[in-house]
């Protein structure tokens, strides 16, 4: 399963995991719904399970991710700060380049 994460996104992962009270946990990235050809996303902070997979990025960030969620293979993190200030979880590789 592959993962990219923006330079801003790891920017602002990389801080947040870095806190003490989030010592030992990952960043998981999941499904929160879908509808016909795509899904949408969401993060979490947590430990792995079995039925994860753990991904480590380019930007040295570990991902917990379902193994059994196909949606969840060639997902993106970006974070932007214009024109508002968040994360967005995008899957090109499934033909998902944004909400809408």
């Amino acid at each position: 399963m592959k993962v990219k994460i923006s330079r801003n996104a790891a920017k602002v992962l990389l801080a947040e995991l870095g806190k003490p009270e989030h010592e030992g946990k990952k960043l998981r990235v999941f499904v929160t719904h879908r509808h016909g050809d795509h899904a949408h996303y969401g993060l979490a902070l947590n430990t792995p399970t079995d039925s994860d997979v753990v991904v480590t990025t380019d930007k040295g960030i570990d991902v917990i991710l379902d193994k059994n969620e196909p949606f969840l293979d060639g997902v993106r993190i970006d974070y932007f700060y214009l024109p508002q200030e968040g994360f967005q979880i995008t899957n090109p590789s499934r033909g998902n380049r944004g909400d809408h």
